[in-house]
């Protein structure tokens, strides 16, 4: 007799519906204590459960998760793909539809990623939060420099220059004298913009409390670099000793170095028999164009919702990639924008999906990346 379950999972509560091919219907309302999930894995044991599917909600299926997964076959389902009919919306009645959708076999589990690589998925998300919160910080601390009506950030590229670090650093010391400020600028900038013109951007006023604000920030933004950097070695670490081939394959890939690869290996781990294909993966990224057609028209060609992190890393990574010096996508890049007029940015992600296709097949079939050339009598780097 086989018997299935279906979890419907929330904060503080998990609806069960055990469902028996015999007909029999079993329902309970369990906590989320540690204890309380024992409970209810003893009571599955108890009538003979083998599988069980539960909704991806938030974060509040991992812990069930970790609870059952040594004892069950599991699947995790994003609840798109499993809502319920209009009219029948319970907690109990959810569970009952996710077990019967099990029993049936209509449901297909998401990608969930060995322990190893969950760790670095935490790492890996930890960074892009660290990221995230410094370009805050220097948003904030740049606001505090125009309100002391000091202008530097006018004529640096960008907040997180050396010159502009150090002026700032100056100004929570308690220098404010313009002349003394002005060293601290690196020389190309005054050349371009003109001394008597870095001088007046350097000439304010700032309070006390101005002071204290912008050493505060600058404090919050130097922790927020110490924990990346700690990240950042521990994902390395991690991946060579674990997975140094996959590591060092990946880096064969243009515009892929050790912070992408790390972070590739985090989000699709390496065991790729989780894709069937290289469709599928970039499928399952949202780098692939929806399907949406209805009596023969498109209505939409817009990638889909997918991984975000990955999404992200890989369309940084094809920016790389088209400016690298004769290789394939650098070619296919300047060809669709220079040639055929394309939009740049839809190029951009259509290297992206080819460059997570050439990601697939080399992990999938353990090579070291070979660029294309249409030539085969040439170099494959000969462009």
């Amino acid at each position: 007799m086989r018997a299935v379950c279906g979890l419907d999972v929330h904060k503080d509560t998990v609806y069960l519906c055990i469902l028996c091919s015999d007909g029999e219907i079993i329902e309970r309302v369990f906590g989320v204590l540690t204890f309380q999930l024992r409970d209810m894995r003893r009571l599955m044991q108890s009538h003979g459960v083998t599988e069980v599917t539960m909704e991806s909600t938030a974060m509040y299926w991992i812990p069930i998760w970790r609870v059952l997964e040594p004892h069950f076959r599991l699947k995790l389902v994003n609840p798109y793909f499993i809502k319920q009919l209009p009219g029948r919306k319970s907690d109990v009645k959810d569970a009952q539809w996710i077990a019967e959708c099990t029993m049936k076999d209509l449901v297909r589990g998401s990608f969930v990623p060995p322990e190893r690589i969950q760790q670095l998925r935490q790492y890996d998300r930890r960074i892009f939060d660290l990221d995230a919160e410094i370009v805050r910080k220097l948003s904030k601390l740049d606001g505090i420099m125009q309100r002391c009506n000091i202008r530097l950030s006018n004529y640096v590229s960008n907040t997180d220059t050396k010159s502009y670090k150090a002026v700032v650093d100056m100004l929570c010391e308690g220098i404010t004298d313009a002349e003394e400020l002005i060293k601290k600028v690196h020389g190309r900038i005054v050349n371009k913009h003109g001394r008597e013109t870095i001088l007046a951007s350097l000439t304010g006023v700032v309070s006390d409390a101005e002071k204290d604000t912008m050493r505060q920030l600058r404090e919050e933004i130097g922790l927020a670099e110490t924990h990346k950097r700690e990240c950042l070695d521990k994902m390395l670490q991690t991946c060579r000793t674990y997975y140094p081939n996959e590591l060092r394959r990946l880096m064969t890939i243009p515009g892929i170095k050790e912070r992408a690869a790390t972070s590739l290996i985090a989000e699709i781990g390496v065991d790729m028999t989780k894709f069937q294909t290289a469709a599928h993966l970039a499928s399952w990224s949202g780098l692939k164009p929806r399907n949406d057609v209805s009596n023969g028209k498109f209505k939409s060609r817009r990638i889909t919702h997918g991984n975000a992190y990955l999404r992200k890393t890989i369309i940084e990574c094809a920016w790389a990639a088209s400016r690298t010096k004769d290789c394939f996508f650098s070619r296919f890049s300047y060809h669709q924008t220079v040639v055929r007029k394309k939009n740049k940015m839809k190029v951009l992600v259509a290297v992206a999906r080819k460059l997570l296709i050439a990601v697939w097949h080399v992990l999938h079939d353990a090579t070291d990346y070979v660029d294309f050339n249409p030539d085969c009598k040439s170099p494959a780097n000969n462009g």
